[in-house]
């Protein structure tokens, strides 16, 4: 159980460059792949495959979801600038349109600043390598954090299965003390009901011997108690020995085992 991570936790780290500020947070939750989405404005697509790489260099399993939120730095520079030619093909088109209806129709200062592109600030666009500069440090703190949570839950889980198989080997213990009483019991049963049907035969009887014999037989547990001595990968044995053992005082105690048995199940499903 060495090395057992969790599919379950969450990761942040954030960096800088001299243009972006970059906050990375990931979660990951349960699932049999591995699966890594990405939600990150349109203008970084390109860095997908690079940041499912770095993902799938720390985790095998699990949904996991990066989210990435991209800030230009303060110290980042910008400037506005005007598109002269767009600018007077607008004012142009407010001639014409003077001239179409008999008055002079002239566009203010607020028409300029609301048509798309007369007025910009240049800078602000997204390189996607400039942006990967801040990116990538972040995207590698937060596997980090990410790792880090991973691993306590996983100590957590192992934690718990071991106390789980603590109580499985006491089940088996306490199977095993009461398994040789089994025969004795079968024998006082198969006494009263020869005597309730009004038959009175010699427990020395070669019939009621071989009856014995027979259930002794097919309710011997000794293999699987030996199994499940040897190693607890081979949790099935519960099953068979609950069918054969033929006591409620063994079926009480494989119903209490399968119990754990399902609890490991349930825990394994959140398992790298």
């Amino acid at each position: 159980m060495r090395g057992m991570h969790s599919m379950t936790g969450f990761g942040r780290g954030a960096a800088a460059s001299d243009a972006w500020h970059a906050t990375v947070e990931i979660n990951s939750v349960n699932r049999k792949q591995a699966e890594v989405v990405v939600q990150a404005l349109r203008e970084l697509a390109e860095l997908e495959v690079r940041i499912r790489k770095a993902v799938l260099g720390v985790v095998s399993r699990g949904r996991i979801q990066v989210s990435i939120n991209l800030e230009r730095a303060a110290e980042a520079t910008t400037a506005i600038r005007g598109d002269a030619p767009l600018a007077r093909a607008f004012h142009d088109a407010f001639i014409e349109l003077g001239r179409a209806v008999g008055h002079a129709v002239l566009p203010a200062a607020s028409d300029y600043l609301r048509q798309p592109g007369i007025i910009a600030l240049s800078g602000g666009e997204i390189d996607a390598d400039e942006a990967w500069l801040a990116i990538e440090s972040a995207l590698g703190a937060a596997l980090t954090s990410l790792a880090a949570m991973r691993e306590t839950e996983g100590q957590h889980l192992k934690a718990d299965f071991l106390a789980r198989l603590v109580t499985l080997a006491e089940s088996v213990g306490k199977i095993a003390a009461d398994a040789p009483g089994r025969l004795v019991r079968q024998r006082e049963l198969l006494g009263k009901r020869l005597r309730d049907a009004g038959l009175d035969l010699d427990p020395a009887d070669e019939r009621v011997v071989k009856e014995l014999a027979l259930f002794a037989d097919r309710c011997d547990v000794s293999e699987e108690l030996t199994r499940l001595d040897s190693h607890f990968t081979k949790f099935r044995e519960f099953n068979t020995i609950g069918s054969k053992a033929n006591d409620a005082g063994i079926a009480q105690t494989i119903v209490e085992a399968k119990t754990e048995l399902e609890k490991i199940r349930e825990q394994v499903q959140n398992l790298e």
